[in-house]
């Protein structure tokens, strides 16, 4: 007969119990962490800004005080300096290492649906700055920009020689970008031009595209000037049919349906929308065949190359057929505008200015402002413009 197994003494279960129930405790503690940790990492660095409403972005509640072994939460960031926004502004800068087959090649592409998200995208200005060197009046246009973030774009082409930069937190930092060498009346000019549109054409927010050397300026305030060039349903490309600009057609360019009648010549300093500098860039029927071949012995084209395409395609009533870049040529100094100095900037100059050469007209009407941009100022004339740019950027605003 077999002896009854003897009963548990008191109180063993328990001891069974309790470290089953502890692993449970700690398991589901850890669960809500990584839950809490999760949400608040991925859900708010990386969904929220495109696909949650704010009120999910809230901080999820904190688990009760009674829970033990709670990880204390991560210390809020530190706030991010005006120079560190910069940088995360403009991402890694505007270097790349595409050839300009493959940079042209990319910003030719558009995309299939034709509506855009507007209540997403916010139309921005491109500045694009064609310069040697260093941009000597760089601290006017910090001024200028200073508080419109999210508005403009901003590129440089400049020698590939050059080495300096402009200081952290100016929004000239980290926007040059690959450059190649360039010499003036040269084809190569061209070339530079296409090389900043291509660039400013990867960002889909550009609308507007100024093209810009080192002695231009701003003559309107920001507000008032982009409100002027994102308002406006043409481009401003000088465009005309002249003596002086028939002058450098070629039987090169009939031969390859380039008539007479269809050339053009203009000032270089262009603004055009997107889809004109679509059209520049992604051009493989004129550009390279013709006024890049050299064969015709040409110079200057940048004076003619973006005009006659727009006369080529028939944009017509879609261009202005003027530029908003002014330049004194009533006192030309050979063959460029008269430069200013630092006596000279007053501000019936800049009211001069803005009214250009006499009347002209913006969507269909005539405008009080024609130039938003002037042309030539010296280095040495910064400290009078600093000195005026309180009125002079108040004007329009």
């Amino acid at each position: 007969m077999k002896k009854p197994t003897p009963a548990p003494r008191s109180g063993s279960g328990r001891v069974a119990v309790v470290p089953m129930l502890l692993v449970f405790c700690l398991a589901y503690v850890l669960g809500l962490v990584s839950n809490v940790t999760f949400e608040n990492f991925y859900v708010h660095n990386f969904l929220s800004p495109l696909l949650l409403p704010a009120s999910r972005l809230q901080t999820p509640p904190t688990t009760p005080e009674a829970v033990p072994c709670i990880l204390p939460p991560l210390p809020p960031p530190e706030p991010t300096p005006s120079t560190e926004r910069r940088r995360m502004e403009s991402g890694s800068g505007a270097m790349h290492n595409m050839t300009d087959e493959e940079l042209l090649w990319r910003a030719s592409m558009v995309p299939r649906i034709k509506s855009t998200p507007k209540h997403r995208i916010v139309p921005k200005v491109a500045f694009l700055f064609l310069v040697r060197g260093d941009v000597p009046l760089r601290p006017l246009w910090d001024k200028f920009f200073d508080g419109h973030e999210g508005l403009y774009s901003i590129y440089v082409h400049t020698s590939p020689d050059y080495t300096g930069s402009p200081p952290p937190d100016s929004p000239f930092y980290g926007r040059i970008i690959p450059s190649q060498r360039t010499s003036w009346g040269n084809i190569n000019l061209m070339d530079a031009e296409r090389r900043l549109l291509g660039n400013a054409l990867l960002d889909v927010a550009n609308a507007r595209f100024a093209l810009l050397s080192e002695s231009c300026i701003p003559i309107l305030g920001f507000p008032a000037l982009y409100a002027y060039l994102t308002g406006s349903n043409t481009s401003f490309v000088d465009s005309f049919d002249r003596r002086d600009g028939r002058a450098r057609h070629r039987e090169f360019f009939a031969e390859r349906n380039i008539s007479l009648a269809q050339w053009r010549k203009g000032a270089q300093w262009f603004e055009m929308d997107r889809a004109l500098a679509l059209e520049v860039v992604s051009d493989e029927t004129y550009y390279g065949p013709v006024f890049r071949n050299g064969k015709h012995g040409v110079r200057n084209l940048e004076e003619h190359y973006p005009m006659t395409l727009a006369s080529l395609l028939g944009w017509g009533r879609r261009n202005a057929n003027r530029t908003v870049t002014y330049a004194d040529w009533r006192h030309p100094v050979g063959q460029h505008p008269k430069s200013h100095n630092g006596s000279e900037i007053t501000e019936e100059l800049f009211e001069e200015m803005r009214r250009g050469y006499g009347d002209c007209y913006y969507n269909g009407g005539v405008a009080e402002v024609c130039a938003v941009f002037a042309r030539k100022f010296k280095p040495e004339a910064l400290d009078a413009l600093l000195e005026l740019a309180p009125k002079l950027f108040a004007s329009g605003n």
